[in-house]
C-alpha cells in the first residue's frame, strides 16, 4: 500500500502537462494579441482609439500564460522533484501557490478594471465593478496577509 501511495504523487503530472499545454496556448494568444495590436498601430498610423485597449489585453494574456507556468512548474516541485529555477517563480507548498493564484488574480482584475475604464459607457457600472474587484482584491489580499503560516 505505501508503495502505491507513493508512486501516486505522479498523478501529478496530468495537472503539470496540462497547465504547460495551457501556458503555451495562452503565450501563442498573447503573441497572436501582439500580432493583431502591431498591425493595427501601422494601419491606423497610431490613430485608432483602441490601440491602448488592445496594448492592455495584451499584458491580461501574458499574466495568465505566466501563471499556468508558474502553476505547472510548483505542482512538479512540490509533487515530483526539484527543479532549477528562480525562487519566485515557485512554490514550495500549497499555501504558497495559493497565494500566487490570488496574486495573479488581483492582477487579472486590476487590468481588466482598466479595459473597462477606458471603454466606459455607463458610470454607474463601472463604480459597481470598482468596488467588487476592490472587495475581492481586499479578501484575497488579506488572505494572503493574515493566512501567512509561521
Amino acid at each position: 500500500m505505501k508503495s502505491i501511495l507513493e508512486g501516486s504523487r505522479y498523478l501529478a503530472l496530468a495537472g503539470v502537462i496540462s497547465l504547460l499545454i495551457a501556458a503555451i496556448a495562452a503565450f501563442i494568444w498573447g503573441s497572436m494579441k501582439t500580432a493583431d495590436a502591431v498591425l493595427l498601430v501601422f494601419r491606423s498610423l497610431g490613430q485608432d482609439p483602441s490601440i491602448t485597449i488592445k496594448l492592455i489585453e495584451i499584458v491580461d494574456s501574458f499574466l495568465i500564460a505566466t501563471a499556468k507556468m508558474i502553476f505547472a512548474v510548483s505542482l512538479y516541485e512540490l509533487f515530483i522533484g526539484a527543479l532549477n529555477l528562480p525562487k519566485w517563480m515557485l512554490a514550495h507548498n500549497l499555501y504558497e501557490l495559493k497565494g500566487k493564484l490570488s496574486s495573479m488574480v488581483v492582477l487579472v482584475m486590476g487590468v481588466k478594471f482598466l479595459e473597462k475604464v477606458l471603454d466606459v459607457k455607463d458610470p454607474t457600472v463601472l463604480l459597481s465593478t470598482g468596488i467588487s474587484i476592490a472587495l475581492v482584491s481586499a479578501v484575497l489580499i488579506a488572505f494572503g496577509y493574515f493566512g501567512k503560516k509561521n
